[in-house]
């Protein structure tokens, strides 16, 4: 995928751009899939593991040098031990507004301010390289459907996919749901447990987080519309 340099979080937040319209998907379900990123991204580093499917500090000094990572670090390391899929919701908008703010720093997203009725100011946030957008959603389509084996994908394009596809973005409606997307999404974790010690584990802890989130959303879109 393009743009190695960013951040599992940051190109996960990318990724809730529609590159049609340039404006995010800024829900819920978009806050605790960049969470989820951003966890899976410390423990690809080492410097969250797991023990006994609590994710733990490897230490109390390390740093990444992201402010974002090292505030969700520690963050973890000043609270009560709690199981990977518990740590993908709380105060997930504050990760996904500072992986944002990143984007915005870096020229990938375009804050602009307007007034809501003319009195209120706020701020709409819109991609400014929707190309690079447009190239990652490729990138997680040809992962997840493409013919290359799970064995050849890089570790953190495969867990970009697997991660955005228990989200549904960048893939199609129902991707997943039959037997290959199912099977696909099995090598593709698989593959992500080459990174580091349990990282299976965790990336699969982490996806069901998001996914449930995901099945919760379009569960009460049909009541949201209607009402």
């Amino acid at each position: 995928m393009p743009n190695g340099s960013l951040s599992l979080p940051a190109r996960l937040c990318l990724l809730a751009w529609d590159p049609a319209r340039s404006t995010a998907a800024d829900t819920a379900r978009v806050h605790h899939l960049v969470r989820a990123g951003a966890l899976t991204e410390l423990a690809r580093r080492g410097l969250l593991t797991d023990d006994e499917g609590i994710a733990t500090p490897a230490d109390l000094d390390s740093r990444t040098g992201d402010p974002v990572l090292d505030g969700l670090l520690e963050l973890v390391r000043e609270s009560m031990p709690r199981r990977w899929r518990t740590w993908v919701r709380p105060h997930a908008r504050v990760t996904y507004d500072a992986v944002r703010e990143q984007l915005v720093a870096e020229g990938y997203v375009r804050a602009e301010k307007k007034r809501v009725l003319g009195v209120f100011p706020s701020v709409d946030h819109v991609l400014a390289r929707p190309a690079v957008a447009r190239a990652l959603r490729e990138g997680v389509r040809q992962v997840l459907e493409g013919s290359l084996p799970a064995g050849e994908v890089s570790e953190r394009d495969a867990a970009t996919a697997v991660l955005a596809a228990a989200a549904g973005l960048g893939v199609p409606e129902g991707w997943g749901s039959g037997a290959r997307g199912r099977e696909r999404i099995a090598e593709l974790t698989g593959r992500c447990g080459s990174a580091a010690p349990g990282m299976r584990k965790i990336v699969g802890e982490v996806r069901g987080a998001v996914s449930d989130e995901t099945t919760r959303a379009q569960a009460q879109a049909p009541a949201t519309t209607g009402g």
